[in-house]
């Protein structure tokens, strides 16, 4: 099972790199400060990140042994801690905060607060101090269904409140469900999400709580790093799925 999931996270990966590819690069460069950069996302996005030819500095903890693209520089610290940041961080201008707890569920309510919200306060508060030009914050869709994560995005929810807070300009990106390799169960409720998408009574929570792929969600966090949010900007599913359109466009504009 775990080589059939190799495999698959393989074919995408090359799908997704091809289709960035094909656009045309944006002429800003970026310096790109990520923490939680080996999850799930972090390792999609990294890669796709240094072929915009932006460059990029990845937090980790100490002694961890991350397997990162040799193009990118990896410092070592604590993402729990303002000094690492405040150490670490210059002289980028964009920050990607991608901290969380791994595989959320109504078990790991006391880690949501430790990690994830703590990771942010400790973030938003040093970004802030530094100017940091942008940041982008990878939160989840709300309001959601009473019980279905409801710790977990109460947590995402006051992390949005504390970056707002901070005055930050700044782009809250919030998928609810991210389908890709490992995580693909869920195409079979694709039939049910388009049959609320077109009914009007249900059709704002369907489209507001859709399933994205990890592709779109990628695309949606190059989108962000290259067209900074003045204020702050949220990025909710329908905008997520139509992110690779609009960098088509907003490269088809560069080069007219």
């Amino acid at each position: 099972m775990g080589a059939y999931f190799d495999v698959a996270a393989s074919i995408s990966d090359i799908r997704l790199l091809l289709k960035v590819k094909s656009l045309p690069k944006s002429p800003d460069s970026r310096r790109i400060f990520v923490a939680g950069g080996t999850g799930y996302v972090g390792t999609a996005l990294i890669p796709i990140l240094l072929e915009r030819r932006h460059r990029v500095r990845v937090l980790v903890r100490p002694g961890s042994k991350a397997q990162l693209p040799a193009e990118c520089e990896v410092v070592s610290g604590n993402p729990l801690d303002a000094n690492s940041y405040r150490q670490l961080i210059r002289p980028a201008d964009t920050f990607i905060h991608l901290v969380g707890v791994a595989h959320p569920s109504r078990a790991k309510r006391a880690a949501f607060r430790a990690v994830d919200l703590v990771s942010v306060r400790e973030a938003a508060s040093t970004c802030g101090e530094l100017r940091v030009q942008h940041f982008i914050y990878l939160s989840v869709a709300h309001p959601a269904p009473l019980g279905i994560m409801k710790n977990y995005v109460a947590v995402r929810a006051e992390c949005e409140r504390m970056i707002q807070e901070r005055h930050l300009n700044s782009t809250i990106l919030r998928p609810w469900y991210v389908l890709g390799p490992g995580r693909r169960w869920p195409y079979l409720l694709l039939p049910f999400y388009k049959v609320c998408e077109w009914l009007p009574f249900t059709r704002d929570s369907a489209l507001r709580l859709g399933l994205v792929t990890l592709d779109e969600l990628i695309l949606a966090l190059i989108d962000a790093v290259e067209s900074p949010a003045q204020g702050t900007r949220i990025v909710e599913v329908p905008a997520i799925r139509d992110a690779g359109l609009h960098l088509s466009r907003e490269a088809a504009l560069r080069t007219t």
